[in-house]
């Protein structure tokens, strides 16, 4: 008999947003408890929307992630725009697909470069990193810098944008402001390969780990779709993204406040490797480079840690679209508009779903609305809370593979799949109804 005994109890991982705990016990072989628990305190946004006006509620919902607020705001206001039936422009198109590159960059250049290269480095956080890689540290700091400038510049700000609104935008960039972003993003083609590098010097320490799973996303026919799509799934087809309820199906676990959700299999995976998975053959030229120098695609990946490779893909594939679109703005010519500029909307009742990719997965808002355009009901699924019941399996699989590792280097497994799907641990608690009884 295997007298393997393990006991890891993380209390709050770190280099995590948020708080989550994960517990193992083994006793001689067999495995008694893996258990991922969230204990954040649960959040009320969808019950702080009801009553409020239209416009409103981007400015709220955006608070609900310091780090995907113009995710946040992009889903708030197409969830609006289809409830009342509001057109916005090619040209407001083109840009918003801006604003959540801009995104993608800040996020996933924090989480690559400051919490998983340390992981794959054998250090326990990015300082020992300034002495041992200065100039690699100093890269990823440039690429962060550069994506909070293209937050400023298309959305008012780097975090809880003010420019856009239903309809469109308050405020746009001039054509000159956007060619020196265009400019700039050019001169960073060699901080992304500097940065691949780096992880590719260091990919030896991720864990070979595979559990088949479900993989759900945005899926386009013809762009590597982020903004906007249809809800694709690796293993149960394509639907509108207005009839999300087929897919996403939520439910409560008694050990956190987070609800889990699942489809076709007992869970999905929601996330850049999804993203990837469903639509590689859309991904850049450079970007799809740098997926083949970690053997990533056109087959599905199925191992969860290599999630933060197919985040450093994306930013990639960010770069040199974002450079496509200023080229298409460019070629139609950049329609001027005045500053606080507002456009006319018929309110109206109605009911809309918006929905967009955020860097740690699909993002859902679902509102309705009255004649007056004062919110009714408003549901929101957050991409993290889709991928709990998925770190919770993959949890399960990974303990009896490695149980003879011992408590630290199982310890450093776990916390390194969790830190994997990156994810808005906070964001993703929700408000549970609680009907009491006293009898």
């Amino acid at each position: 008999m295997n007298g393997t005994n393990l006991d890891v109890n993380v209390h709050h991982i770190t280099r995590v947003e948020g708080h989550g705990n994960i517990h193992v016990k083994v006793r001689e072989g067999n495995v008694e408890k893996v258990l991922w628990e969230v204990p954040e305190a649960p959040r009320f946004f969808e019950a702080m929307v009801v009553g409020r006006s239209y416009k409103e509620l981007h400015h709220i919902t955006s608070r609900i992630c310091g780090i995907c607020s113009i995710g946040h705001t992009l889903s708030s206001v197409k969830a609006t725009e289809a409830a009342m039936d509001i057109e916005i422009s090619e040209q407001d198109a083109l840009l918003r697909r801006i604003a959540i590159h801009a995104e993608n960059l800040q996020s996933h250049v924090l989480h690559v470069g400051y919490l998983v290269l340390p992981d794959l480095a054998g250090v326990g956080s990015v300082i020992p990193l300034v002495d041992s890689h200065p100039e690699e540290v100093k890269t990823v700091i440039r690429l962060h810098r550069l994506a909070n400038d293209m937050s400023d510049l298309i959305c008012g700000r780097t975090t809880h944008p003010q420019r856009i609104i239903p309809g469109g935008f308050s405020k746009i960039p001039t054509m000159d402001e956007l060619y020196q972003l265009k400019d700039d993003l050019a001169g960073s083609v060699d901080d992304l390969k500097a940065v691949a590098g780096v992880v590719k010097s260091l990919a030896g320490a991720i864990p070979d780990f595979t559990r088949e799973t479900e993989y759900i996303g945005l899926v386009a026919d013809d762009e590597f779709a982020l903004y906007d799509g249809d809800i694709g799934s690796t293993v149960a087809g394509r639907i509108d993204d207005q009839d999300y309820l087929e897919f996403v199906h939520e439910f409560i676990v008694p050990h956190s406040t987070a609800k889990h959700a699942k489809n076709a299999m007992d869970s999905y995976f929601a996330g850049a490797l999804a993203r990837v998975n469903l639509n590689y053959d859309k991904l850049s030229p450079l970007a799809k480079t740098v997926a083949g120098m970690f053997d990533l695609g056109p087959e599905i990946c199925y191992n969860p840690y290599m999630n933060s490779i197919a985040q450093l893909v994306e930013v990639v594939h960010s770069v040199e679209d974002t450079i496509g679109l200023i080229d298409k703005i460019d070629a139609r010519g950049l329609e001027p508009q005045s500053p606080y500029h507002s456009p006319d909307i018929d309110v109206k009742a109605g009911q809309g779903v918006g929905v967009v990719e955020v860097p740690r997965g699909i993002l859902i808002h679902d509102y309705t609305y009255d004649s007056n355009g004062l919110c009714t009901k408003a549901n929101c699924v957050i991409p993290t809370n889709q991928n709990h019941a998925n770190i919770q399996l993959d949890l399960e699989k990974l303990v009896p593979q490695f149980m003879d590792v011992g408590d630290a280097k199982m310890e450093l497994l776990c916390e390194m799949l969790v830190r994997a799907y990156d994810p808005c641990i906070s964001c993703s608690t929700h408000f549970t109804k609680v009907i009491w009884d006293r009898k």
